[in-house]
C-alpha cells in the first residue's frame, strides 16, 4: 500500500531510499527544516516490520541522543532509555583497563541504550508528524535513469510502478545497498568470520549504569545497562562456532558468556531470546555520485565494536541535512562535495578505531598483552587522553552537524 503523510509541491523532493533508523531520520530531519522528501519504505510502516528495528540494543553516544532531540524524535523514546554513566574497557588475562565517567567528563550522562525497537516506535511517531513528507511503503526502488536535473526513479508498489523525479537521490538502503549498485560505486568488502549474538540478560547485582566491553582471543563481549536491572547482552564468537552455540540451551549458553565475561556483576540469568548476525565491514569507495549521496550503512557497515553504527549513520544524515537546508539546488555538485568533505575524517576516524580494536584487541599473540594494558593503563590515568577517548565516545568528533553539539565544560 502507499502511505501519503502529505501532499507536497514537488511530487518527490529529495527521494530517501531506504526507512530504517538512519533513512527515517534523515526523512525527518529534512521535514523539520521545510524540505519536501518522499521515503521509500520496503516494510510496511510498523515497528515489527521495518528488519532494522529489531531486538538489539542500542548504544546511543550522547551526540546522536542530541540530534535525535533536536528532530522532535527523542521525546518519543526518552522514556524507554536508560543512561550510560560509567564504562569499563578491559581486555580477559591482561592487567590493564579504561574507566570512563560521566562525573570525571562534567555530564549527566556519556550515552544512553535504547533498544532498536524502541528507537524504531519512537521514529514512526515522529514521522507521522510530519507535514512535508511523502511515505511509500511497501515499496522497492525498481530503475534509475539520470536526468539533467536530477534522477527519474521508477517505484514498484503493489499498485504497480510509479515514476518519480528527483534533484538529489539518497541511498539509505543498508549494507547490500541497491542505489549504491546503480551508482556504480564500488565497495569494500571485509568478512570478520564473526557472528554476534544478541539478547537480555538479568546479573546478579545490580548494573549500576555501567556499560562493559571485555576483549578476548575469540572476540569482544559487552554488556550495556538496560531498565528493570537488566543488561542488553552482545557476544561476539567464531563464525565456524555459531551453529553450534545457536544450538545450545540457555543454561549452557549462559554459562559459556559467564566464562567470557567474568564475574564483575554476580551471576548471570535469564538470558532472554537470542539474535544471531554474521559480522561484515563494507565500505563504499565514495561517498557521493552525480546528484547522489550514500548514508548510514549504503555508505559503512562498520564491526559493532564499540557501538558505531547509527551514530555514525545518524551524523550522515544530519549533516547531509543541515546542507540541503541552506542550498536552493539540494543535488548541486558543490554541496555533495562539501557533504563528502565534512563526513570523510569522521568516517574514516570511526572505521579505523572499530576495525583496528578488533584486529589489534582480539588478537591471541601474547607479546602484544603489555602493550595493551600500557595503553588502556594510559587512557585511564592519562587527563587528555581520557578526554579525547570520552569526546569520541560521546560522537563529537570531525566537524559534527550542529545538531549535536553542546557546551561541554
Amino acid at each position: 500500500m502507499n502511505v501519503p503523510v502529505s501532499r507536497a509541491s514537488n511530487p518527490s523532493g529529495v527521494l530517501i531510499v531506504g526507512g530504517g533508523l538512519v533513512g527515517a531520520s534523515l526523512a525527518i530531519a529534512l521535514d523539520a527544516a521545510g524540505i519536501a522528501a518522499t521515503l521509500v519504505e520496503t516494510a510496511a510502516p510498523r515497528a515489527d516490520a521495518q528488519p532494522s528495528y529489531d531486538e538489539r540494543n542500542l548504544a546511543l553516544a550522547r551526540a546522536t541522543v542530541n540530534g535525535l532531540a533536536a528532530i522532535g524524535v527523542w521525546r518519543h523514546a526518552a522514556a524507554q532509555a536508560t543512561p550510560i554513566r560509567h564504562i569499563r574497557v578491559s581486555r580477559a588475562g591482561e592487567f590493564g583497563s579504561a574507566r570512563i565517567d560521566a562525573d570525571r567528563q562534567g555530564v549527566d550522562a556519556l550515552g544512553w541504550t535504547l533498544p532498536a525497537r524502541e528507537l524504531g516506535t519512537a521514529l514512526l511517531r515522529r514521522l507521522d508528524e510530519c507535514t512535508r513528507l511523502t511515505r511509500l511503503a511497501p515499496a522497492t526502488l525498481a530503475a534509475l535513469e539520470p536526468r539533467a536535473d536530477g534522477w527519474r526513479a521508477q517505484i514498484g508498489t503493489p499498485d504497480g510502478r510509479r515514476s518519480l523525479d528527483t534533484p538529489l537521490l539518497v541511498g539509505a538502503d543498508g549494507t547490500g545497498s541497491f542505489v549504491r549498485t546503480q551508482l556504480g560505486i564500488a565497495a569494500e568488502h571485509h568478512d570478520y568470520q564473526q557472528t554476534l549474538f544478541v539478547c537480555t540478560i538479568t546479573p546478579e547485582r545490580h548494573h549500576a549504569n555501567r556499560a562493559y566491553e571485555r576483549f578476548a582471543d575469540d572476540g569482544p563481549i559487552a554488556l550495556l545497562p538496560l531498565a528493570e536491572r537488566r543488561c542488553g547482552l552482545v557476544f561476539t564468537v567464531a563464525a565456524d562456532d555459531a551453529e553450534a552455540i545457536a544450538a545450545l540451551d540457555d543454561a549452557a549458553f549462559i554459562e559459556l558468556a559467564q566464562r567470557r565475561f567474568g564475574w564483575r556483576l554476580g551471576r548471570l540469568n535469564r538470558p532472554g531470546k537470542r539474535h544471531p548476525y554474521a559480522i561484515h565491514r563494507v565500505a563504499a569507495a565514495q561517498l557521493i555520485g552525480p546528484r547522489a549521496v550514500l548514508v548510514g550503512n549504503a555508505a559503512q557497515t562498520v564491526h559493532p565494536i564499540g557501538a558505531q553504527g547509527f551514530n555514525l549513520g545518524l551524523r550522515d544524515a544530519l549533516t547531509l541535512a543541515e546542507l540541503v537546508a541552506v542550498s536552493p539546488d539540494p543535488g548541486a555538485a558543490e554541496l555533495l562535495e562539501h557533504y563528502a568533505a565534512r563526513r570523510t575524517p569522521d568516517r574514516e576516524g570511526t572505521m579505523a578505531m572499530s576495525h583496528g580494536l578488533v584486529r589489534l584487541a582480539c588478537l591471541p599473540q601474547p607479546l602484544l598483552a603489555p602493550l595493551r594494558s600500557l595503553a588502556l593503563l594510559a587512557c585511564d590515568r592519562v587527563p587528555p587522553l581520557q578526554r579525547a577517548l570520552a569526546r569520541r565516545g560521546m560522537g563529537f568528533r570531525g566537524e559534527p552537524p550542529h545538531a549535536v553539539l553542546e557546551r561541554l565544560p
